[in-house]
């Protein structure tokens, strides 16, 4: 995420998944001597120790990917596989026709965010469930859905774009550090969401 908020610059689509600039926001993938291979084993990075490790153990920890149509379609469903290697629940009005079937890779919900969110705990079991997408980030942050926020902070203003965390219409939420963690052109921080009963 840019420091004004932004996870995509403007003008995003499959054609430019990141949107005007937004590529800025992954170079810290390169800045650094240790190398990362995705789960998916197709893309190999380099980044600094901290961020290979930061990245090996948040994919190892991933159980089930929920991710929105729009995210999906940018990305052209990551071929049927998400590089971080866990399989991918959509969350979507229309199931893309070009995906179902049987053995498809993607499990499909059409039931809103908490079933999305159901199913991919199952899937996941003891692992974590994974939200990616900004509006599916916001839509658990108001169903109460959410544990943990991990954000790569990258040290620059995109201007506009697509905001992670855009007027989501509810009362303050309080997160607590759980840990912060600076390298060569990002601050890794991860938020323990403070759920007030």
């Amino acid at each position: 995420m840019s420091l004004d908020g932004f996870i995509a610059g403007p003008n995003d689509g499959p054609d430019k998944p990141l949107g005007e600039g937004g590529d800025r926001l992954f170079d810290w993938y390169f800045k650094g001597e240790a190398t990362h291979t995705v789960s998916a084993g197709n893309q190999e990075f380099k980044m600094t120790a901290d961020g290979a490790k930061i990245v090996e153990e948040a994919g190892q920890a991933a159980g089930a990917f929920v991710t929105g149509r729009r995210t999906f379609d940018i990305a052209g469903g990551w071929g049927g596989r998400h590089p971080i290697g866990a399989p991918i629940i959509l969350l979507t009005h229309s199931i893309p026709q070009e995906w179902a079937g049987e053995g498809s890779p993607i499990t499909f919900v059409t039931e809103g965010i908490e079933r999305a969110v159901e199913v991919a705990q199952k899937i996941a079991g003891e692992k974590n469930v994974v939200v990616n997408a900004a509006s599916l980030a916001q839509q658990c942050l108001k169903a109460g859905l959410l544990d943990e926020i991990h954000i790569d902070l990258v040290p620059v203003l995109l201007g506009s774009g697509v905001r992670l965390f855009e007027y989501t219409g509810i009362e303050p939420v309080d997160l607590e550090i759980v840990d912060v963690t600076p390298a060569p052109g990002v601050t890794h921080l991860t938020y323990r969401v403070v759920k007030h009963e």
